[in-house]
């Protein structure tokens, strides 16, 4: 007798514990699958991993300030790879571990199952050689490093984020091929703590950068600390020392390692989809309303980054919340999107929210900018490098987005994003207090720059309200 359950979902990473804890609100006859390793993408080899080696990188560094200000002997300071990629593996470790706790619940009721789950058509699933019916089924199975087959044959040497955070030491020289978020933030910290880095992409952006003037920016200001080479593929080949030849146009290197991070693809390939009745798009990715996670008029939804939409732990979590309440509770609703939003945390941060300047309409948008030199605060922080660009409409100030490459970026662009979920104008922001002195000046001083472009009544001064 085959089991059947109100809802299944298949993978246990971001997206799909989302879902699972709105699904228990509605029913306690439910199934989570997963045969990957538990613990989800974001705290075992992605988000927090990668911040921690962020962090001990960035307090390294911080030692090359410490003459101008008057603290002596930081040049005697070393950092001891093997203990620094302890700490990483043991907060990583702290991480996962909060993971499994929150699934306990579910695993105590008898709920998880650790294995693959394929679909034999709309309803039902095999598990096991067993046959498990569902009245609604979210996909959740999040997503791969994409490694080309033709470099598998150099093993261990060739590394992804799969594997990067289980390394007990350092290597002397890495290639970082894909200037990405997670490449230029990696490559960074790497070549912080001493390590022989050189980044590279066949692109000439990095951090999938979209306003060509942040962009520029960013790669003249990390530029100075790494090398990068874009605009050409890598290409490696066996150097006659044991070590990986790397070569992208006229510049070539050899060396210990090189991690890959060209992308990830949706975890798609043996889920069976072939049959069930969803329609798919060019890449095998099912269709669906990104409102309400459903898949076409089915009772599939799709959730995270197997959608192939915004591979971002905070979405993840909002579109498996959306998933599980449409699979579990009777009826469809359709939920707002949240502002599109980026951080890569290298230093500068790299950021940008709403609109991207390709989305932007030329004729009817005005962008105002800071640079961050004269800041005062950042002077005093010594980190004054890099821009802030904000779009609005010309004829109404609302805000569309925006992007920068600053320092504390990551706390400045949540401001912004905000403000543009809540249709706010850039008149809005600038009658709020701005205190002094903080980085928050450097937004201000943008919008100032973006106001004086508006076709906006400029009647009052932008900083008062008057009263009604």
């Amino acid at each position: 007798m085959q089991k059947h359950v109100d809802v299944a979902i298949i993978g246990a990473g971001s997206a799909g514990l989302s879902a699972v804890h709105q699904v228990r609100r509605f029913t306690d006859n439910y199934l989570i699958v997963d045969g990957g390793e538990l613990g989800t993408t974001c705290a075992r080899v992605g988000c927090m991993p990668s911040k921690v080696l962020i962090q001990i990188a960035e307090d390294f560094h911080r030692r090359n300030l410490f003459e101008r200000e008057g603290i002596n002997n930081g040049d005697q300071l070393s950092i001891d790879d093997a203990e620094a990629m302890e700490h990483v593996q043991d907060l990583r470790d702290t991480f996962v571990d909060m993971v499994f706790g929150s699934m306990e619940p579910i695993e105590e009721a008898g709920k998880l199952i650790e294995s693959y789950a394929r679909f034999s058509s709309d309803n039902t699933l095999e598990i096991d050689g067993e046959t498990v019916s569902a009245d609604n089924i979210i996909i959740a199975t999040g997503s791969s490093p994409v490694f080309p087959e033709a470099w598998k044959k150099f093993g261990d040497r060739i590394l992804t984020t799969d594997d990067f955070f289980e390394l007990e030491t350092l290597p002397q020289s890495m290639a970082i091929i894909g200037m990405g978020v997670i490449g230029l933030e990696l490559g960074q910290s790497l070549n912080r703590l001493g390590v022989k880095v050189v980044g590279i992409d066949q692109q000439e952006i990095i951090s999938d950068i979209k306003d060509p003037v942040i962009n520029k920016v960013a790669i003249d200001t990390i530029g100075n600390e790494m090398t990068m080479w874009l605009g050409s593929a890598a290409d490696i080949t066996e150097a006659d020392n044991g070590k990986l030849k790397i070569t992208a146009g006229d510049n070539s290197i050899e060396v210990e390692k090189v991690l890959v991070s060209i992308g990830r693809s949706p975890n798609l390939k043996n889920l069976g989809l072939e049959n069930t009745s969803l329609e798919l798009n060019e890449n095998g990715i099912p269709l669906y309303d990104p409102t309400t996670a459903q898949c076409g008029s089915s009772h599939i939804f799709i959730a995270g980054d197997v959608n192939g939409s915004r591979p971002i732990l905070h979405e993840a979590g909002h579109e498996g919340r959306v998933a599980g309440i449409n699979a579990a509770s009777g009826k469809i609703t359709a939920y707002q999107q949240k502002t599109p939003m980026a951080i890569t945390f290298s230093e500068p941060n790299i950021c940008s929210c709403g609109l991207s300047f390709d989305e932007l309409d030329e004729a009817t948008t005005a962008i105002g900018e800071m640079r961050m030199g004269p800041v005062g605060r950042a002077l005093i922080m010594g980190k004054n490098k890099g821009m802030i660009r904000i779009y609005a409409e010309k004829h109404s100030g609302k805000l569309l987005g925006a992007s920068l490459c600053t320092s504390k970026a990551e706390s400045l662009i949540h401001m912004l994003t905000w403000a543009i979920q809540n249709a706010q104008t850039v008149q809005d922001l600038l009658a709020m207090p701005f205190y002094h002195p903080v980085l928050e000046e450097a937004v201000q001083a943008a919008l100032y720059d973006l106001y004086a472009k508006l076709d906006v009544d400029k009647t009052h001064p932008v900083q008062l309200v008057p009263l009604k």
